[in-house]
Formats: C-alpha cells, sequence, structure tokens
C-alpha cells in the first residue's frame, strides 16, 4: 500500500467516523443531540471538503508525476 491510498483510506475513515457519531447522536436524542446536532454536521462537512480535496490533489499528482 502505497501512501496515496493510506491517505485516502484515513480521510474517508474521518468522514464515516464523524457520520456514525452523528447518527448515533440523532438516534439517541436527549440533550447532548440538541446541543451538539449541527456542530457534528458542521464537522462533518469540513471533513467532506478536505477529502474531496485531498482525492483531487492527489489525483493530480499521479496524473502529471506519471507522465
Amino acid at each position: 500500500m502505497d501512501w496515496f491510498n493510506i491517505t485516502l483510506f484515513i480521510s474517508m475513515f474521518l468522514v464515516v467516523l464523524i457520520l456514525a457519531w452523528g447518527l448515533i447522536t440523532m438516534a439517541r436524542g436527549g440533550e447532548y443531540n440538541k446541543s451538539n446536532s449541527n456542530i457534528l454536521m458542521r464537522y462533518r462537512i469540513i471533513f467532506q471538503a478536505v477529502a474531496i480535496l485531498i482525492f483531487v490533489c492527489l489525483l493530480m499528482y499521479k496524473r502529471y508525476s506519471n507522465g
């Protein structure tokens, strides 16, 4: 496994982890959900944007470095 795959896996794993955290929080309900659901959604959106940016940068790097 090269560092491209490891970087992509880590970024996707973090997005899935935050998504699962938000879903579990929403399913449990209660005061924690009311106070943190919006923050968790913002984190998910930020991490998704970073993961897409990493993906695009790695694709560009691979395309231009391998000819």
